[in-house]
């Protein structure tokens, strides 16, 4: 076999195999569009259809009327944006301290502070829940809110960590000549260097908050401080599951997190390479 033929031979592999990645990712989600447009009657039809005949909007009519779904919508977005805000703050201002500011044990501080990065999520929940109740946050979405947060600082402080390390010293030390605070350099040099770490930190935490179940459930109680999660899940009833109205208001769901991609993709590519890179 030629050089030319084993190249055609290994670009039709590579695409071959492209396709059934994509295919593995988008059946799921076809599948999730077309049932959301299905009388219950359809949905388990074999074999299934590939577009519903004929389509509904009921499902997308009910979910948004049932309950309190917009409510719960608005406390999603509330959490979520509020949780990156702070998150985003809070770790570029961390990030830049352990890159840039010389202290005492910096190092070993640094390590210590990415242990939170080691321990799965679920095994917090019950201290987590112990120091909600002693503080009186439970049932709150500001007990959401400052779980999240913490839960996102060590992983996001160590990807801004990276980036910053990235930056040229020298446009620091050209700051600090022109009479420069540390302050002025951050919030006017590094921050708006730093568009694409910041960009797949604000993704990245985004999704944690608005997608988040496990700490949302155990935490909240009240019906009216549900959020989005919460809410889909209780499309569940006892004896049967509309299976269309959860999914019509999965792709309601998926209406911000496309946004905030869409907003922020320009950077987020260059963001993870950058922060992997460096990181």
């Amino acid at each position: 076999m030629g050089i030319n033929a084993q190249r055609r031979l290994g670009r039709l592999v590579t695409y071959a195999l492209l396709l059934l990645g994509v295919g593995l990712v988008v059946a799921p989600f076809w599948y999730m569009v077309t049932t959301s447009f299905k009388p219950q009657s359809t949905i388990f039809e074999i074999p299934p259809q590939l577009w519903p005949q004929p389509a509904t909007l009921n499902n997308y009519v009910a979910a948004l009327d049932k309950d309190l779904f917009g409510l719960y919508f608005l406390n999603s977005l509330v959490v979520a944006i509020t949780s990156t805000v702070l998150t985003v703050l809070a770790s570029s201002l961390l990030a830049y301290a352990f890159a840039r500011l010389e202290f005492p044990g910096r190092e070993a501080l640094f390590y210590i502070f990415l242990l939170g990065m080691m321990i799965p999520p679920v095994m917090l929940i019950i201290p987590q829940f112990i120091v909600a109740k002693s503080l009186q946050l439970l049932d709150s979405l500001l007990g959401l809110i400052l779980v999240y947060v913490t839960m996102n600082l060590s992983m996001q402080t160590f990807l801004l960590r990276g980036f910053f390390e990235s930056i040229p010293r020298d446009l620091e030390e050209a700051a600090l000549i022109d009479g420069g605070s540390r302050w002025t350099i951050f919030w006017r040099i590094v921050l708006p260097l730093s568009r694409p770490g910041l960009a797949v930190v604000t993704i990245f935490t985004f999704l944690y908050s608005w997608d988040e179940f496990p700490w949302a459930h155990v935490a909240i109680k009240e019906t009216t401080r549900r959020t989005l999660p919460i809410a889909i899940a209780l499309f569940q009833s006892e004896h049967l599951t509309e299976w269309g109205q959860v999914f019509a208001a999965s792709i309601v769901a998926l209406v911000p997190v496309v946004i905030v991609f869409v907003v922020f993709q320009r950077y987020f590519i260059r963001g993870i390479a950058t922060t992997g890179i460096k990181g």
